[in-house]
């Protein structure tokens, strides 16, 4: 579910359609949160989909830990990549926005961590656009994404939450246990698709 303060625009025939803000949302705020009315599309019934349906699910969902892809029910769908994104997926299951976003801007994802099987050529324009994004991205930059993710987090219970209603209970608590304890904090590495090859050190 994407956070109620936002529309879906179209772009330009490139790009497509992108999400944008309608009112100011502040850092830390839940952006995206995967409920459950999301549409989870297991490995087995992928492969049971005709190459015309598995282009659209391929065009619109990520992967998750476990292989399954969803899909979401709103138009959460169509939040672009950007290299310098504002928001970012975190190991809690939901996205955060790590910047204060202005009305009117568009909001952004960190495609690197949706456990892509296959290069994707980039069209988000900004100066350090790393061109393509692939599979080798998640152990390239989560340290990088860890330390955006920290910065921001610690200002989730300062700002308006709509979203937070729509967070699992044992999220929450893990949330709690994390503040109380930040050493506890579960990194957005949580998120890589189990059983999937190592190629950089988590330590």
């Amino acid at each position: 579910m994407i956070h109620p303060n936002t529309e879906l625009k179209y772009i330009e025939d490139t790009v497509g359609y992108g999400v944008f803000a309608t009112h100011d949302i502040p850092e830390g705020t839940i952006v995206y949160v995967k409920d459950s009315l999301e549409l989870v599309i297991s490995p087995t019934d992928y492969l049971m989909h005709s190459n015309d349906v598995k282009e659209m699910v391929d065009k619109y969902s990520y992967m998750d830990q476990n292989g399954d892809r969803i899909v979401s029910w709103d138009f959460a769908k169509y939040v672009n990549h950007c290299c310098n994104c504002n928001t970012i997926s975190t190991g809690y299951g939901f996205e955060i926005a790590i910047r204060d976003i202005k009305k009117g801007e568009q909001i952004t994802d960190e495609y690197g961590i949706f456990n892509l099987d296959s290069e994707m050529v980039l069209l988000c324009g900004e100066p350090d656009c790393r061109k393509t994004i692939g599979p080798n991205d998640f152990d390239a930059y989560y340290k990088d994404w860890d330390k955006k993710i920290v910065k921001s987090i610690g200002k989730l219970f300062q700002v308006d939450q709509p979203l937070m209603a729509f967070v699992e209970s044992e999220t929450r608590n893990e949330l709690n246990t994390f503040f109380e304890n930040p050493e506890s904090y579960k990194s957005v590495y949580s998120l890589k698709l189990k059983g999937s090859s190592v190629s950089a050190s988590k330590n």
